[in-house]
């Protein structure tokens, strides 16, 4: 032990040093309180951010999913009550939605997160846990989605990032096994009309059928004529259709698929209801004809729907064609669709070797057109300037694409979907579209590294340009399609759109061999233009006046002018003019106006005429 008159001349000459060396370790301690204090405070503000803009996200999904479901909730009912203006709007409304919650769900985030909004380590932070949070929502993939809308509007200037982003969905969503939750089972035991009976029990539409015993005798011999003329029953024979009735416009449909075989055999059950009462209009076998029901030229459905993915599951076995995008546009997800295109498109980029070119035909006025040879799709950009005689905005351009966006397309217009920076990479553009790029949307460009950046541009399914088309078919060919095609302008005017530009050029074909109108610039409704004929000139002077010489109005049309521009083709133009006699008439213009203003619903049927079970003259 040391001896304490040892220690105390120890302590006495270094008695500064020792007082030194204990401030500084108190102080080196308050210190290092201070750091883990901040340090804590700082990751609690972190959390707090990263947690409060999870939520702002959630509940903004959870807010727009409410909100559409309980718009569709109502659209049985007004099939029921045979309210169609009411059907239509609610379809309008329901398509602004996913917008409008987006913009409150947007404003909170930036007022949260403040400067962070720009952060790339917070919003992986906020995608990492955003994921978890949703892992067990049933409409997972729809949750992405709503996530990368808001993170591109609170992010300024932020094109696809896998990093950031859900660019490639967390799970197979169109892979899940359907749950009899989803659809009625109808077992063979029961025998063909049982079951029909079942399935009439089974979907109420809340009006009388008008003659239920004639819709089931039709329903039994449509399945013993096509289905059972080929295949026998077995025990292993079953039935199954979806539980959610699929409503458009004036009719609803039963879509089922029956286990018989040793494959599924796919049907659709059209239900129309009229003043006489709901009834079933025809039984649709055909492939074709399913896949044109679910066609990207029609209106969304308005289905209710729990679980989208295991909808869509369904839906692919029976329309097997039609990719999980188009199918998720069908359901009246567009949005998500639009997610489901992207990645499609970035697989088929991973796939191929081919060029951005640009899309044959005539060059538009107001639009350059562009498409990748191997994939089915063109990409349409509003040019910088328009030639003449165009003289409107790119604005105007854009509210005209919203209009049809909106709009009943019955079957005769193509959907888009609308894209900001859109990346290309730039071995892919060939130099002569690269070139017309920079010469007609220049402002829309932007190079970033190894990619050509697209600051806005819309998407819709390639088509066979009509001019292009009746240049190459036969005769036989040509009769039908230019048939097709006064059918397509009159089935518009029918759905109140004036197409405007109505040249061969601005109209596509199917691979059904149906016409469809693609050019939208032009279009208005039409009861707004005002269907004239040309007053018949009463002097030398008015026959070689070389500019009209009456008034013409802006809205002012003249039918007779039609055939001027409508058929270049010289074998066909008088097998077009004799058919559509009526396209070349005021009288017929004003009288299907007469009908809209009055507020009739023309209603548009998916399927030829010659399908439906009754004369029209019955019903």
């Amino acid at each position: 032990m040391v001896e304490i008159y040892v220690i105390i001349p120890f302590l006495q000459k270094h008695f500064y040093a020792i007082c030194f060396l204990e401030v500084y370790a108190v102080t080196q301690t308050v210190i290092k309180w201070c750091e883990n204090y901040n340090r804590n405070n700082m990751n609690n503000s972190v959390n707090s951010l990263i947690n409060n803009t999870i939520s702002d996200i959630y509940k903004g999904f959870l807010a727009y999913m409410s909100a559409f479901e309980k718009l569709t909730k109502l659209v049985p009912r007004n099939f029921s009550e045979r309210n169609w203006d009411q059907l239509q709007a609610l379809h309008r409304k329901r398509l602004r939605l996913y917008k409008d919650k987006l913009g409150v769900t947007i404003e909170k985030c930036r007022t949260h997160l403040g400067n962070q909004a720009f952060s790339r380590k917070m919003w992986r932070e906020i995608k990492n846990a955003f994921s978890e949070h949703i892992c067990d929502q049933p409409d997972q993939e729809l949750a992405e989605s709503y996530y990368n809308a808001v993170i591109r509007k609170t992010f300024p200037g932020l094109a696809v990032d896998e990093e950031l982003m859900f660019v490639y969905q967390a799970y197979k969503s169109c892979h899940i096994e359907p749950s009899t939750s989803l659809f009625n089972n109808y077992p063979p035991g029961l025998g063909l009309r049982k079951i029909f009976e079942q399935i009439m029990l089974d979907f109420d539409f809340g009006a009388p059928f008008y003659d239920k015993e004639g819709d089931i005798d039709y329903l039994v011999n449509g399945v013993k004529e096509i289905i059972l003329s080929r295949y026998s029953t077995t025990r292993n024979t079953t039935t199954q259709v979806l539980k959610s009735v699929f409503y458009r416009n004036k009719a609803a449909y039963l879509i089922g698929r029956t286990y018989i075989g040793n494959k599924w055999m796919p049907f659709i059950i059209p239900f129309v209801h009229n003043e006489k009462g709901v009834f079933a209009d025809t039984l649709i076998f055909d492939p074709n004809i399913m896949s044109g029901i679910f066609s990207y030229t029609r209106s969304y459905f308005m289905a209710d729907i729990k679980i989208p993915a295991q909808v869509v599951s369904f839906l692919n076995s029976v329309i097997k064609h039609k990719r999980p995008y188009e199918l998720y546009n069908a359901i009246g997800f567009n949005k998500h669709g639009k997610t489901e295109f992207y990645r499609d498109f970035l697989e088929h980029l991973s796939q191929t070797h081919d060029q951005f070119v640009l899309a044959p035909g005539i060059k538009g006025m107001v639009m350059t057109v562009f498409t990748l040879p191997s994939f089915n799709i063109v990409f349409k950009l509003i040019k910088d300037h328009f030639d003449p005689p165009k003289n409107m905005t790119r604005q105007q351009v854009r509210e005209k694409y919203k209009l049809v966006s909106l709009h009943d397309r019955v079957g005769r217009m193509a959907d888009t979907h609308e894209f900001e920076y859109f990346h290309l990479p730039l071995d892919r553009i060939h130099p002569d579209l690269m070139q017309e790029l920079k010469n007609t949307v220049n402002s829309l460009l932007e190079i970033k590294g190894n990619y050509l950046v697209i600051k806005h541009l819309y998407i819709e399914r390639r088509l066979t340009p009509l001019n292009l088309y009746l240049e190459e078919c036969s005769l036989e060919e040509a009769k039908q399609i230019v048939e097709d095609y006064g059918d397509a302008i009159l089935q518009l005017a029918k759905a109140n759109i004036f197409p405007g530009d109505m040249m061969t050029k601005n109209f596509g074909v199917t691979r059904q061999k149906r016409v469809i109108f693609y050019d939208y610039d032009e279009i208005e409704f039409l009861v707004d233009m005002n269907f004239r004929e040309k007053p018949r000139p009463s002097s030398f002077e008015e026959i070689y006046a070389a500019e009209p010489w009456y008034d013409i109005g802006p809205q002012d049309v003249f039918p007779e002018d039609f055939k001027r521009f409508m058929i270049g083709r010289q074998d066909v133009k008088q097998h077009f003019f004799e058919v559509h006699r009526s396209l070349f008439d005021p009288c017929h213009w004003n009288d299907i106006k007469q009908k809209i203003q009055k507020g009739e619903l023309l209603h548009a049927f998916p399927y030829p005429m010659s399908m439906r079970f009754r004369p029209e003259e019955e019903i």
